[in-house]
């Protein structure tokens, strides 16, 4: 039998290998490994829980902003209704305030009408007062003068009666 290098590389693998098992290599190498594999799952888990903590995380704030929205568009529509009364009432306000200072206004005209006539009243009879003096004064016939007065008066009564009615 021959012995050549193949054979002592044979032998040496042998003995590596022994050494390697003698040494527990290949046991620290699966601790190792199965140690990192245990290290990646746990990891993996702890993803996959944040991953749902993310969603329901999500899933609330989508609810919160749904809930906002909701609450904005009844504050919107409430808003809306109450200036729209506010309208409506100021309105109404405004046409009362109106209708007062038209009603005043008329009443003013009234009252002015009137005082308008009994000053006209008034300077018509001391015209004529003054006339039928001025008559009696400058009159001689004393007679003439009394009918002529009785009728002038007579004529003022009618002519006052007339303009009261």
């Amino acid at each position: 039998m021959a012995i050549d290098a193949t054979f002592w590389v044979a032998i040496s693998f042998f003995i590596f290998c022994g050494v390697l098992v003698y040494l527990k290599i290949p046991q620290k190498i699966n601790n190792f490994l199965t140690d990192k594999i245990n290290e990646i799952q746990k990891e993996l888990e702890e993803a996959e829980k944040l991953k749902e903590e993310a969603k329901n995380l999500f899933s609330d704030y989508e609810n919160k902003i749904d809930k906002s929205k909701k609450e904005t568009k009844e504050i919107i529509n409430t808003a809306k209704k109450e200036s729209e009364k506010a309208i409506i009432e100021k309105t109404k306000k405004f046409h009362q305030i109106i209708e007062e200072r038209k009603k005043s206004i008329e009443q003013k005209i009234v009252q002015l009408k009137e005082n308008a006539l009994n000053d006209i009243k008034n300077i018509s009879i001391k015209i004529s007062i003054e006339a039928v003096e001025n008559l009696i004064k400058n009159s001689i016939d004393k007679n003439k003068l009394e009918n002529l007065y009785n009728k002038s008066l007579e004529q003022a009564k009618i002519a006052l009666k007339q303009t009261k009615a």
